[in-house]
């Protein structure tokens, strides 16, 4: 509320009266706030806005002019009630009744005033409970806002239409429907029947004027459609009735609006049978085919083949026997809008035959496949897309038949008994798809990529075991000699998950890959390295099929048999190229079977059943152990890079391996670890025997979260050791903290933190700088393990964790400040802190036991102040200014008032690191600190930062004046200028104040002049950390210069229009062309022909015939014929160009002053050449049409020919050639002769 209301108060000086009068309105109400010393709550604002409200009703001053008072008032009101309590709202109710709903009918004529009040009953009807609903002003105001939804002016509209919709959407608690739906759903029964009543369009078809009804028909659909699921659902008969009649009002626009709500409304859950549009579809159906649209009417096409679909969609789940029989009517309506001009309706009724395509039941299908004379529905359907596919009537349809035969075979994915049957996509759409196969290998077919989604359908449903035998791969050289087509582009393919066996891939795609294989070791033997690539990628091509076999395949005991297992360890070892696939389908065949054994409902025929996955697992159970091995050697052999993806495999494994399993590999790995950690220890410096080290930490890592209690101890206790965190390796280092903090999150190791924090606090002389931040996520969990009488192990942990935050990475030093965090949290628990047992404290020195809490660790941090170096300082400063961010509350003000002069006092350091940290503490302090703290201290806090403010380095000056930019929002201007001290100092504040008021100027003209703010830069996006955005996030709202920058120029983007071009035959003149069988492959888009084609540039050339060189003259004659004339021109039209780019031309900028040119060398020379090149003969002899004088030819490379050279020197003599770009050197043109060599004009 107070950022709407800062936005009105500015207009108090506004010239223009309806703004004027809301901010001085709102200024007078909190004058009298402030005089009767009221808290401006917005209870307090609604209260003095309802007096003030009344008052005005009581003089009778009810005019509602720009300027006038009664418009100011509602318009705060309206702004104000959203912020009050439902409860304030309720009490007032009768007060708000008896005050507003007598101005709707004087609001009628005044557009601002009624959104006003109708944002105010926006707010009022979110408030009431359900019995305050039944009052009958409540009921009759409602019903005039219904009446005002179909206001001619729109935004009146679309304000009452938003109110009605948000108050059905809440209805009050516990009701899931709001009483008023009833009362809504008859208004617009009420509604559409009075148009409906009216009289119909008149006129011939093509230049009939619309019905009178029409517009008010739009405006009620345009209600309609966003509360249609808020409706009660007994309503929805009948409105479906309606809406089926308005169509013939002759509105295209009106007749799309309500099929498109017909659509929605179709869709809606059927909540009761009774009361569902069910039992209506089947009128619906017939009411909608008997009022079929042009197929070249673009607006109502699209929307009636979507409501047909949307229909039967519907009538399909109510009733499946009535759905079949309607499906071959509707289909043949449907599908005669296929060969429309328009792509969008094309598009739509592509959309709408998928979904009647999803409406086929299992007796229509079974039908179907009983069916072998070609009578059955869904048979005269595939005979129609099959013969569709190949006319020329749908030439320009190919994508969208591609689409239809995909949703087809998706369809008819059902199995006729059990899983080892054929689906009905095999038994009737597999000469479709051999078909769909054959035309991605025909020549010049151009929809290949249409045809690779239509046969990845086909490979999800049938699987590559069906698919294969219609369409062989034909890679072999055996199989291209006997005329086969080769499919490669079936490969990619195989990696979706589909219905074939695994089994399948082992007898078929295994050999398949030797022999590839061995074509490959051929080729490179006798040096035919392409074709040697080309048999790699297609092996590769291969393995990468087993992927989607492996998605819970049936025959997972049988196929994955010793000798294949055998053959992937091998390949993982050996073929890098073919691990990954590899790799993802061994973890696929754990996750998918595991998904399954959770699976609630059971499976279908489809899938596994969850007690065959359970098995399944139980089978991959017993392999873990050799598979574990398998993988802890590949994840050794791999590079950094690629042991994330075989990381994955291994805990995929690893999570339905026993626990037996587990502690054998657990074993054999800590084994590992041990032996190369002592090889490690006694390695000569500089030798790089860590690695295999680090490599079975990894493999711990991924192996902890599955161990056993017992072993998660014994591996804290092994990673816990000089060895490990004192080592001379920093992976090792790193590695073992890691695992340390892992073991704590587990949960599985029960330590004693203070003997732990010990341990690590001698092993501190030995860390890397890699460690640090996982050493300070380790400090963070053992923290709060700490006991209450062990608070004086913290101390010796603050300098560590202060110098952390200053480390170079950004993760270490946020794992600092947890670290600080968790530290302050655990002494702000409470406890006690035994001096006597702090390090470097004689029994003699310590004195008494300290209470722990926050104050008493905040005088430990500030204890690094005393530092001996700046470093220390500074990082002391920000470890303090996060505390006091985090604990602001439990900090006393006596302890916030002693760290603020404290830190003030290193304001005046010369040590940059040192200031640098205390301005972020000081702008965290003005920004989180009360007021009344920092205001005794601004006398000298102020000359401070001036003395900083003119410092450009470390950004010193920008950071002075958002500091005190912040400070003139908390406190006067008065009270901050009063202790600037010296005039040279106070210009700052000055200038900071100027350019405030001149932004609140520059947004007040903006709003007077209804500019959007839309093009204003928008805020610095948060960090997502509080504290780093309190202290880095913010920059200056202010410009950054005093002049203001240049304005920047629209960009004038030249945008192509997207012009449809129609589908062509293209020609060939060697074969004739066969119109009636075979046409989908002779079709071209006339686009496609404007295409940059191979060899294209080339053609503008002669060739020599013995050598075949291209011959590339200088210069032709029609080159120099067609720049003869531009003589003329270009002397008519140089004064502009002269006066941009000649020595005595100028520029504007954008702010229109002028700027000369300079006088340059380059400028020179060029204003010679034209006067060299054009002469006032020239000019007379152009308007003489004479023919003009010219120079000679400027020849190619002119302008790089050297006196002495002739040419570059080649083995068998001189070569007197230059080189450019075919596609340069093929331009025609008139500067055809001013080519140069580099392409330079």
């Amino acid at each position: 509320m107070d950022d709407a209301l800062a936005k009105i108060r500015p207009h108090t000086s506004s010239s223009l009266p309806h703004q004027k009068t809301p901010a001085t309105l709102l200024v007078a109400l909190e004058s009298t706030f402030s005089e009767q010393k009221t808290e401006p709550s917005p209870t307090a604002y609604f209260a003095a806005l309802l007096t003030t409200l009344d008052g005005t009703i009581q003089k009778k001053d009810l005019s509602f002019g720009d300027g006038d008072v009664l418009p100011a008032e509602l318009y705060l009101l309206a702004l104000v009630a959203p912020f009050v309590s439902p409860q304030v709202v309720r009490a007032q109710l009768n007060t708000l009744l008896s005050l507003t709903a007598p101005l709707f009918p004087f609001l009628a004529q005044h557009a601002p005033a009624l959104r006003s009040q109708l944002s105010l009953y926006h707010s009022i009807f979110q408030a009431l409970d359900k019995s305050q609903l039944d009052t009958q002003g409540i009921r009759q105001t409602f019903a005039s806002i219904l009446n005002i939804c179909i206001d001619p002016r729109p935004k009146v509209r679309r304000k009452a239409a938003d109110v009605v919709k948000d108050v059905l959407a809440n209805p009050p608690a516990p009701l899931a429907r709001h009483p008023y739906a009833e009362r809504t759903a008859d208004w617009v029964k009420t509604a559409l029947s009075e148009i409906n009543a009216g009289p119909l369009a008149k006129g011939k078809a093509g230049k009939q004027a619309a019905a009178p009804g029409a517009e008010a028909a739009i405006h009620v659909l345009a209600f309609l459609r966003p509360i249609l699921p808020y409706l009660p659902p007994s309503s929805l008969p009948s409105i479906t009735n309606l809406l089926l009649l308005l169509p013939r009002l002759g509105n295209p626009y009106l007749s799309q609006s309500a099929y498109t709500i017909l659509s929605e409304l179709f869709a809606l859950p059927a909540e009761d049978a009774s009361n569902s549009v069910a039992e209506q579809l089947s009128d619906v159906l017939k009411v909608v085919l008997s009022s079929l649209p042009s197929k070249t009417d673009v607006t109502l096409a699209p929307a009636w083949v979507q409501v047909l679909g949307d229909a039967m969609l519907a009538y399909s789940v109510v009733n499946p026997d009535a759905c079949s029989t309607e499906l071959a009517k509707v289909w043949k309506a449907v599908w005669n809008f296929l060969d429309a001009n328009d792509a969008g309706v094309r598009k739509a009724t592509a959309r709408s035959l998928d979904v009647i395509s999803r409406c086929f039941s299992l007796a229509l299908v079974a039908n179907a496949t009983a069916d072998s004379e070609g009578t059955s529905t869904i048979r005269k359907i595939i005979a129609q897309v099959s013969n569709a596919l190949d006319s020329l009537a749908y030439a320009r349809s190919i994508p969208e038949l591609l689409s239809i035969i995909s949703s087809l075979i998706t369809s008819l994915r059902f199995r006729n008994g059990s899983r080892t049957s054929p689906t009905a996509t095999e038994t009737l759409l597999l000469p479709l798809i051999q078909h769909v196969g054959e035309l991605r290998t025909s020549k010049g077919f151009e929809y290949k990529e249409a045809v690779d989604v239509t046969l990845a359908a086909a490979m999800r449903v049938v699987g590559p075991e069906v698919l294969l035998k219609i369409l062989p791969l034909n890679l072999e050289p055996e199989s291209r000699q006997a005329g086969g087509e080769p499919r490669a582009f079936l490969l990619p393919l195989l990696t979706q998950p589909h219905s074939s066996p695994l089994g399948h891939f082992v007898s078929y795609f295994v050999p398949l890959s030797e022999r590839m294989f061995d074509l490959q070791q051929k080729a490179e033997t006798e040096g035919r390295q392409s074709e040697a690539k080309v048999w790699s990628v297609l092996v590769g091509q291969v393995w990468a099929g087993l992927v989607g076999y492996c998605n819970a395949t049936v025959d997972l005991k049988e196929a994955l048999s010793p000798a294949f297992s055998q053959l992937l360890s091998q390949l993982l070892y050996s073929q890098p190229d073919l691990r990954p696939p590899i790799l993802k389908s061994l973890k696929l065949m754990v996750d998918s079977n595991v998904a399954l054994t959770t699976a609630a409902d059971e499976s279908s025929a489809e899938t596994l059943s969850p007690q065959e996955a359970a098995d399944n697992v139980a089978f991959l159970r017993s392999q873990t152990e050799s598979w574990l091995a398998v993988l802890f050697n590949v994840f050794g052999s791999v590079g950094r890079d690629s042991r994330n993806m075989v990381g994955d495999v291994i805990s995929s494994w690893a999570s339905i391996a026993g626990e037996a399993e587990i502690n054998k590999a657990y074993i054999k790995v800590v084994q590992l670890f041990k032996t190369n950690l002592m090889s490690n220890a006694s390695a000569p410096a500089g030798a790089n025997e860590g690695s295999m080290t680090a490599t079975s930490q990894d493999i711990l890592l991924l192996l902890l979260p599955y161990l056993s209690s017992t072993d998660a101890t014994s591996l804290f206790q092994i990673c816990l050791t000089p060895e490990v965190l004192s080592g001379k390796d920093n992976g090792v280092q790193k590695r073992g903290y890691k695992i340390l903090t892992k073991l704590l999150e587990s949960g599985k190791v029960n330590v004693d933190a203070e003997a732990v924090l010990r341990k690590l606090d001698e092993l501190l002389e030995g860390l890397t700088p890699a460690a640090k931040k996982d050493r300070f996520n380790l400090l963070s969990l053992l923290i709060p393990l700490l006991p209450s009488n062990a608070m004086h192990v913290i101390p010796s942990l603050i300098p560590e964790a202060v110098l952390g935050t200053k480390e170079p990475s950004e993760k270490a030093r946020g794992a600092a400040f947890d670290a600080i965090i968790a530290m302050g949290r655990k002494m702000s628990g409470g406890g006690v802190v035994k001096r006597s047992m702090m390090d470097g404290m004689d029994e003699d020195d310590a004195g008494e036991d300290a209470a722990a809490n926050i104050e008493e660790f905040m005088t430990m941090v500030a204890g690094g102040l005393a530092g001996a170096s700046p470093h220390m300082i500074s990082a002391t400063v920000t470890a303090i200014s996060r505390l006091v961010f985090e604990f602001k509350d439990q900090i006393s003000v006596k302890m916030h008032t002693e760290i603020f002069t404290t830190l003030l006092v290193f304001l005046s350091s010369a040590n940059r690191e040192i200031v640098k940290s205390i301005l972020g503490f000081i702008k965290l302090a003005t920004h989180t600190l009360p007021a009344d703290l920092i205001r005794p201290y601004l006398k000298d806090l102020v000359p401070a930062l001036l003395n900083w403010s003119h410092d450009h380095k470390n950004h010193f000056k920008l950071k002075v004046r958002h500091i005190f930019e912040r400070m003139l929002r908390r406190f006067s201007w008065e009270e901050v200028y009063s202790c600037a001290g010296e005039e040279e100092a106070s210009k700052v504040l000055i200038n900071i104040k100027k350019r405030k008021d001149r932004a609140k100027r520059k947004k007040v003209s903006r709003a007077e002049e209804g500019e959007d703010d839309d093009d204003q830069p928008s805020a610095k996006p948060a960090a997502g950390d509080a504290f780093e955005d309190v202290l880095y996030g913010s920059e200056s709202e202010l410009d950054d210069s005093d002049d203001d920058g240049p304005t920047a120029q629209p960009q004038n983007v030249s945008k192509r229009k997207n012009i449809e071009h129609g589908a062509r035959l293209r020609i060939d003149d060697d074969e004739p062309m066969d119109l009636l069988q075979g046409a989908s492959s002779r079709i071209t888009n006339a686009s496609s022909n404007r295409r940059r084609k191979p060899g294209q540039d080339a053609a503008h050339f002669k060739t020599e015939e013995d050598t075949g060189k291209m011959i590339i003259d200088s210069g032709s004659d029609s080159d120099n014929e067609a720049a003869a004339p531009s003589v003329e021109i270009d002397v008519a039209g140089s004064a502009y160009k002269e006066s941009m780019t000649s020595v005595d031309g100028f520029t504007r900028g954008p702010n229109g002053r002028i700027k000369f040119n300079k006088d340059t060398k380059k400028r020179r020379r060029e204003n010679e050449e034209v006067d060299g090149d054009i002469e006032m003969a020239d000019v007379e002899a152009a308007a003489g049409k004479k023919k003009p004088k010219r120079k000679s030819d400027v020849k190619l490379g002119q302008e790089f020919k050297a006196k002495k050279a002739g040419g570059d020197v080649k083995k068998g003599g001189v070569d007197p050639y230059a080189y450019l770009s075919l596609s340069q050197a093929a331009k025609k043109g008139g500067r055809g002769n001013k080519i140069g060599i580099a392409g330079k004009r």
